[in-house]
């Protein structure tokens, strides 16, 4: 397969703060604070660049910053279509990262919660292999209407479409049969594992992995964090790709890297096991620094 890809989703501002110390209520805690640019879909997006992927992000900013992100992304080798929203501001999300490295997010979703179809053009799809949505859009009503239209459209075309979950609150809020009901069609789910679990209702990871692959019908590559990742299809595992060597510092973007990375391979033609060696790799990159991007 060759071609480009088109990443549809969310677009934020992070406000990552990193802290030793257990966070202390009522008072100050010591912590190293960064803005970074950030967002699901952009960081896959981002990621699939710095891997060698032709690629697109639609996503809706606000018009004050809206200047600033299209550059990081052009500095990032991604074509940014950027709708901008003089009501909302920019997706902002706060990263709390504790000594392990693991985060825990507030977001605020600002514009790319208005994101809709209103924002589509069909024109997108010219020149494009694969199509990636971030999970967040299924959270709103215009997001869903829009993953609806973009899955309707790709289905004809004969254009791939994956989905990444994205957080287990919002799935679980929204109804896991619900999602999966909207999700239908996609070829590629990318659940980290608590989002495997809640979907497919299963303990185990890897069974969780497969009882979605059956039920879906999708490859599901269920990433594991530290452990790597494990691929599952027509309701069998395919088999387990373990995480590179990294010193972490910031896990926030990781799942994000290894979804760029492994559909930057695919689109070269790797089958999927040599695929989740290169997200894993992107992934191993990302946690190494403050930030979800390259």
């Amino acid at each position: 397969m060759s071609g480009a890809l088109l990443v549809v989703g969310d677009l934020a501002t992070d406000v990552v703060a990193v802290h030793r110390r257990p966070l202390a209520p009522a008072t100050d805690t010591p912590a190293r604070i960064v803005l970074r640019p950030g967002g699901a879909a952009a960081n896959v997006a981002a990621w699939a660049a710095a891997a060698g992927a032709e690629v697109t992000l639609l996503a809706r900013v606000g018009a004050d910053s809206a200047d600033r992100h299209r550059a990081e992304l052009r500095g990032a080798g991604v074509r940014p279509v950027l709708r901008e929203d003089r009501e909302r501001p920019t997706a902002a999300i706060v990263c709390l990262v504790d000594a392990t490295g693991e985060r825990t997010m507030l977001n605020d979703r600002g514009a790319s919660s208005a994101l809709g179809p209103a924002d589509w053009d069909e024109g997108l799809l010219d020149g494009v292999a694969r199509v990636h949505l971030s999970g967040y859009l299924f959270f709103s009503a215009p997001g869903r209407d829009l993953a609806a239209l973009v899955l309707r459209t790709c289905r004809p075309r004969g254009v791939p479409v994956s989905v990444d979950p994205a957080s287990t609150g919002p799935l679980a809020e929204l109804g896991t049969d619900a999602f999966l009901d909207l999700a239908a069609g996609a070829d590629l789910l990318l659940p980290n594992a608590d989002e495997a679990r809640l979907l497919a209702g299963r303990a185990d990871a890897a069974q969780a992995g497969a009882a979605l692959s059956r039920r879906t019908g999708a490859l599901v590559a269920v990433k594991l964090g530290a452990a790597g990742v494990v691929l599952c299809a027509d309701g069998e595992a395919l088999g387990r790709v373990p995480a590179a060597d990294a010193l972490v510092v910031d896990t926030v973007g990781a799942g994000d890297a290894f979804a760029g990375g492994f559909l930057a391979a695919r689109l070269r033609g790797a089958e999927p096991l040599d695929a989740a060696v290169s997200g894993c790799a992107a992934a191993a990159r990302c946690v190494t620094r403050l930030g979800a991007r390259p």
